[in-house]
């Protein structure tokens, strides 16, 4: 069975057995346990997961694919194959028994960032998940404060999970070889924020802000949002850029915003 990668869904598939290895062998994954792939392309990590003995769902885009894996997993009976848009596709109704999913997948680079944030709306099922990534942009998600790979990304993806990189994975481990690096990450959804943020909204609103101009300092990016005055009042130095600042102080930023609002 073949498929020709289709350029508009952002197809690469992977080949490459040593690196199909070293994700299964980093997943840990158990009989019994509840998971779901997005993307899984012509089943290279869908063939290995199932044989684990664990309950797959998968989700595809392509519906020629989904053809294609129905006619090559048909006697797994421990697989369910969802004909879908995962940017639209509501995983919380996957979830049976107050189970938590396991999520893996190989995600196209144009879509990447808006499906991790669709997926952490229903952060509370999801036990851990893994993807493949443009590694530009798993750098960007697991960067620290004082980085310039530190941005909104970095600090929202942290404010909802723990985040790990785990291996990087070079273009000619797909077909067709992408012009780009590759990475695993790994996110785990935390089970209590790390911060005290009193709304979410309005977090993503300071950081959206703050990140906008890197290169002016807080009380020139942020001036429409907060007086210097009150930036001083939370410890917090205004001449200082975002990415010096933790996300425990973009909490607080948000916060007092919030406080001023209500009162």
């Amino acid at each position: 069975m073949t498929h020709t990668p289709r350029k508009r869904f952002g197809q690469n598939f992977l080949h490459d057995h040593n690196i199909i290895y070293n994700i299964l062998s980093s997943l840990q994954a158990k009989p019994g346990e509840h998971w779901v792939e997005i993307g899984p392309g012509m089943g290279a990590l869908t063939d290995p997961l199932l044989n684990l003995g664990l309950r797959l769902d998968v989700v595809e885009l392509d519906r020629d694919l989904v053809s294609l894996l129905k006619d090559k997993f048909k006697q797994h009976a421990n697989l369910e194959i969802f004909s879908a848009d995962a940017l639209r596709f509501d995983f919380s109704a996957l979830v049976k028994n107050n189970e938590k999913l396991r999520i893996i997948g190989n995600l196209p680079y144009n879509i990447s960032t808006p499906l991790m944030f669709h997926l952490l709306d229903n952060a509370q099922c999801i036990d851990d998940m893994h993807f493949m990534l443009q590694k530009e942009v798993v750098d960007r998600i697991c960067a620290a404060p004082g980085s310039k790979k530190y941005g909104r990304l970095s600090v929202m993806m942290q404010y909802y999970c723990a985040t790990e990189l785990l291996f990087d994975v070079p273009p000619e481990s797909f077909d067709p070889a992408p012009k780009v690096m590759s990475a695993i990450v790994r996110l785990v959804p935390h089970q209590q924020p790390p911060v005290e943020v009193n709304d979410i909204t309005m977090l993503n609103r300071v950081v959206v802000q703050a990140f906008s101009q890197r290169r002016k300092t807080l009380r020139n990016s942020l001036k429409k949002l907060i007086e210097e005055d009150a930036i001083i009042a939370l410890n917090i130095d205004p001449t200082l850029r975002a990415e010096a600042l933790s996300l425990a102080d973009f909490a607080k930023l948000s916060n007092l915003l919030i406080q001023e609002e209500l009162s």
